[in-house]
């Protein structure tokens, strides 16, 4: 199963990958992810996205498809994959079509989770992460014991520069403006697959996996 989660931020893809990764036995690649790990360890990749991921920007085409490419490669893609967070762009799309071709892999299936904007925000202002750890709660749907504590390790809960509210809708102009035009180019192919991401969590899961069951 080779497939491409789409929404804007906070839609959901990443807890909905997991579940995906549980059922299908295939890798979740986070482009998110790997850029933030660069971005603790300070490296000059690392560096330059930290200054876009801040900013509500996107990376460089050059930082993601590099990071995607190889990581395609990989033995544990042998059988398959989840993409979370890329492509974001018409001219990743056409990098993406061009890297699987070379590997001799085709796409199955591009699932988009429609959320709307204001429930997006919510969601995205009350995230808080530890420092530690790295574990992620929120304020109002997954709350720590005591406040700004890491119920795993007692580790500061900090929130990130690009959750707060004014780089939120930024973020959000940038997708609507850059990554929905995805939807039209995957649906030419016949590869979209439209699920509501307002509804809980587990209704979502099943859409997702129903659909994903069916191809």
């Amino acid at each position: 199963m080779k497939l491409i989660l789409l929404g804007p931020p906070g839609a959901g893809k990443g807890t909905q990958a997991a579940q995906i990764v549980e059922s299908f036995g295939i890798p979740q690649i986070s482009t998110g992810d790997m850029l933030r790990a660069a971005v603790r360890a300070q490296t000059p990749m690392g560096l330059k996205a930290k200054e876009a991921m801040d900013a509500g920007a996107l990376v460089t085409d050059a930082i993601v498809i590099g990071i995607v490419s190889e990581r395609l490669q990989q033995e544990d893609c042998e059988k398959g994959f989840i993409l979370d967070g890329f492509p974001r762009t018409l001219p990743q799309a056409d990098a993406l079509a061009l890297t699987l071709s070379g590997l001799g892999k085709d796409l199955d299936a591009v699932v988009s989770l429609q959320v709307e904007t204001t429930a997006l925000v919510e969601r995205l202002t009350g995230r808080r992460a530890c420092r530690d750890c790295s574990r992620g709660f929120h304020v109002s749907f997954d709350p720590p014991a005591a406040e700004g504590i890491c119920d795993s390790c007692g580790g500061e809960l900090f929130q990130r520069g690009d959750d707060q509210e004014e780089t939120i809708r930024n973020r959000m102009e940038v997708y609507h403006q850059q990554t929905a035009p995805l939807e039209d180019y995957y649906r030419q192919s016949g590869l979209l697959k439209v699920v509501d991401g307002m509804a809980p969590i587990a209704a979502v899961t099943q859409q997702v996996l129903d659909i994903l069951k069916a191809i």
